[in-house]
């Protein structure tokens, strides 16, 4: 068979099996097989691979759907890696296959090594992920840590499931926070010349992070910004903050592993372009045209009274049309852009730029954000481009089972390189994908550092380590194994392997294609993580089996055939461990101490 993806495998005999009712005249020609699925069935009982086939086509098929599943079913037992086919409940399909169907999937896992589970269900589709784009004001806060991990460990899942995938921050450095950026920059100008500051003023950033971005200015001008009126000295000091800021963030994205491969400049959006308009007066010049823009007013935000609301004739645009509860402002009453104004000319940016899917990575603070966000998108794009806005939800920082303040750096913030110190980055990024993004997260100082299977990335990554040590102890024994993988896939006596624990370990194995795609397609970095959980559980539990059970080790000392067929399925199991790991960021030792 020598297919890396079993799943799609038996999918294409399923779709065949219909075709050929088809051509036999029991069906319609032309069929529309596009929703027929093959996934592992929810209870394993059932067998290995259930399919929905006969539910989907019944009707165009003009046929009941347990009627058309027994004919279905009735050709399936006949494929030559099917070893039993059942009919239940309405009209689904459950599969059994022969053994060799997964020994065949594990030797071509270990033949296809790091490339094992990689697809082209992205058909290189260019794919813009855009996730932290924090303000740059200070460090990275463990607010952002979430999102940066997923954001990344997305992209990683993406390039390997065949998207073309960019990585984008977007620096939010046009609206007033940058401004009180630059007005703390300030006094600490004027402290590294030598002033008594005395406190921060309330209002301003009072975190130590900015005395070398203040040491830097008086380097660099001396004391000529000193005297100087905020208007000349703001521009000056804002644009070297944010650099500063900027090149901090980077560091602090480094110590995560993150690299972003695009930085771009929300100030960009604002600024005419060799005498060209802004971005922003072309995309409303752009709704003007759609008719999507209209003068008028609004109702009062929710909580106010009509004492407290002074309605002003805005620009609007017609949110309410594209899903929104309200049409949104669009410039302010000072004629000013509005708060959404520049999200809407930054997509229609990423559209311009040739991406047709977008995935916009946010904090759980914008969770109210996201129906006006959707409408912009959509009036910009036209329906020709798909956006998900992936929302973080927070993180508990716990020590032991009880809710922790961790001691705080840096003014009032907690940074994400505290984190990272504390605990590795490995635990961080692991545990900040063992959850779904948008369910709360509990992270245990404690547990993660634990040497135990309640700690998941420990238990993991041992996994891998243990994996590696069976190879160091069996060529000790047996110093002639072949050190090519496909060589040893290829000689082993994989038939041998016939004991359904071994058995259990090649499905989880052949599943891996499967959930690479599943995940890819729902833009949920966290199955693989629940995935490689389970793979370590089950490799643990065949390798426990085995003291108890000496015929089930994995080293035979007087059988080096055994131990050579054994081998291929511990190769198998390092090989996805190690790649699951890769696409997370996360670590594969080959040793723990």
């Amino acid at each position: 068979m020598a297919t890396e993806n079993i799943f799609a495998e038996i999918l294409g005999r399923v779709r065949r099996a219909a075709e050929a009712l088809a051509a036999a005249g029991a069906l319609p020609a032309g069929l529309d097989q596009s929703r027929v699925t093959v996934e592992p069935p929810r209870d394993p009982s059932h067998g290995d691979m259930a399919t929905n086939a006969a539910m989907v086509l019944a009707k165009d098929a003009g046929k009941k759907p347990r009627e058309l599943a027994e004919a279905i079913a009735e050709t399936l037992r006949a494929d030559d890696l099917v070893s039993s086919v059942e009919v239940a409940g309405p009209g689904f399909i459950n599969l059994t296959l022969k053994p060799a169907a997964w020994l065949d999937a594990l030797r071509t896992a270990v033949r296809t090594a790091t490339r094992y589970g990689a697809g082209d269900v992205g058909h290189d589709t260019p794919v813009n992920i855009e996730y932290v784009s924090a303000n740059p004001t200070g460090p990275l806060h463990v607010g952002h840590c979430r999102g940066a991990v997923f954001g990344d460990a997305l992209a990683n899942l993406l390039a390997f499931a065949g998207f073309k995938v960019t990585r984008e921050y977007y620096i939010n450095d046009a609206g007033a926070q940058v401004d009180v950026l630059a007005r703390s920059a300030y006094l600490r100008y004027r402290e590294a010349l030598g002033e008594d500051i005395g406190e921060i003023p309330e209002g301003l950033y009072p975190g130590d992070y900015l005395k070398p971005v203040g040491a830097a200015l008086a380097a660099q001008h001396g004391s000529a910004l000193r005297d100087q009126p905020e208007a000349n000295w703001l521009p000056i000091i804002r644009a070297t903050a944010i650099d500063m800021m900027m090149a901090l963030i980077r560091e602090d994205l480094a110590a995560l592993g993150i690299v972003h491969e695009s930085f771009f400049s929300e100030r960009s959006l604002h600024e005419a372009r060799n005498g060209a308009p802004s971005k922003i007066a072309e995309t409303i010049a752009f709704l003007e045209r759609k008719g999507l823009l209209y003068r008028g007013t609004l109702p009062p935000p929710k909580g106010k009274v009509m004492e407290d609301w002074e309605p002003r004739e805005l620009l609007l645009f017609r949110a309410t049309e594209f899903g929104d509860d309200v049409d949104r402002p669009i410039l302010k009453s000072d004629g000013s852009p509005a708060y959404i104004t520049p999200d809407i000319a930054y997509h229609r940016d990423k559209f311009e730029r040739g991406f047709k899917i977008m995935i916009d990575v946010l904090g759980a603070d914008h969770a109210g954000y996201l129906k006006r966000l959707n409408a912009a998108f959509e009036a910009v794009s036209e329906g020709a481009a798909t956006l998900d806005v992936k929302v973080c939800q927070l993180v508990r920082f716990l020590r032991e089972g009880q809710p922790t303040r961790m001691s705080k750096r840096a003014g009032e913030i907690v940074t994400v390189r505290q984190v990272v110190d504390e605990v590795g980055r490995d635990a961080v990024r692991f545990m900040m994908l063992y959850r779904k993004n948008d369910a709360v997260l509990d992270f245990d100082l404690a547990k993660v550092i634990e040497q135990s299977r309640d700690n998941p990335v420990f238990y993991v990554q041992y996994g891998h380590a243990r994996g590696q040590s069976v190879f160091r102890n069996a060529r000790e024994i047996f110093p002639d194994l072949p050190q090519n993988n496909a060589e040893l896939a290829d000689n082993a006596e994989l038939h041998r392997l016939s004991d359904p624990n071994e058995l259990a370990l090649m499905r989880r194995i052949a599943m891996y294609p499967r959930v690479i795609e599943a995940a890819a397609q729902a833009h949920e970095p966290h199955r693989i993580a629940f995935y490689l959980y389970d793979l370590a559980s089950e490799f643990h539990a065949l390798w426990t089996l085995g003291n108890a059970a000496p015929h089930l080790r994995f080293i035979i000392q007087d059988d080096r055939q055994m131990t050579a067929a054994r081998l291929v399925l511990v190769k198998g199991v390092v090989t996805v461990l190690a790649s699951g790991l890769a696409l997370l960021g996360v670590q594969a030792p080959d040793e723990m101490r």
